[in-house]
């Protein structure tokens, strides 16, 4: 998936777990989540894409603290991490059960055939219409300190939309890129005002 699918499914599945739990979340960090995994992308000669970084095993090692520490309250954020492998098990895979074992899982829907750009059309404008309706979005856009997060999803918008980094978004999907692009500019640019008036 690109970005927009795996902001979007991260979104989604972390609102839909508080929800269930009945437990507050913080926007920012669900979005950071989601989109984490392709760090991998940044380290191409130590890690392979969709490799150990979307373990879900790993996440489960890396979370136990936060799991322990917050119990259920850290719940929707696993799930908004894990939602990032389970949408690429969608297209080419990945390797979901390293270190137990190096297999990559994955349905094989290509990236940039029609079926995956309408699953993002549709994960996106289901995501922006629960922004909306829950008035989440204008929370994003109220100074905190945790808006700051955003700027990884920024980085992974603009380089596969503006440089085509891992690969170039398909004319389709530009249009939702750059709304979740502008919605997160706009975000941390409302801290830094919010910043440069209290110094």
């Amino acid at each position: 998936m690109f970005s927009v699918g795996h902001l979007s499914l991260g979104y989604l599945s972390g609102k839909t777990t508080s929800k269930l739990i009945r437990t507050n979340i913080n926007l920012p960090l669900l979005f950071f989540l989601s989109i984490i995994p392709d760090i991998d992308l940044l380290l191409p000669t130590l890690l392979q894409h969709r490799g150990p970084t979307h373990s879900l095993i790993a996440f489960c090692l890396l979370l136990s603290p936060a799991l322990l520490a917050y119990r259920t309250r850290a719940l929707p954020y696993f799930v908004s991490l894990a939602s990032h492998t389970l949408a690429d098990g969608l297209t080419r895979g990945a390797q979901a059960l390293w270190p137990i074992t190096t297999n990559w899982y994955g349905v094989g829907i290509c990236i940039e055939s029609l079926t995956n750009i309408y699953m993002e059309w549709a994960l996106f404008l289901a995501s922006l219409t629960l922004l909306l309706t829950t008035k989440e979005l204008w929370k994003l856009l109220k100074p905190h300190p945790s808006n700051l997060l955003l700027a990884i999803p920024i980085i992974s918008i603009f380089d596969s939309t503006f440089l085509g980094f891992p690969i170039p978004v398909p004319p389709p999907l530009i249009i939702p890129h750059l709304i979740n692009l502008t919605i997160f500019v706009l975000s941390i640019l409302t801290d830094l005002m919010h910043i440069s008036k209290t110094t």
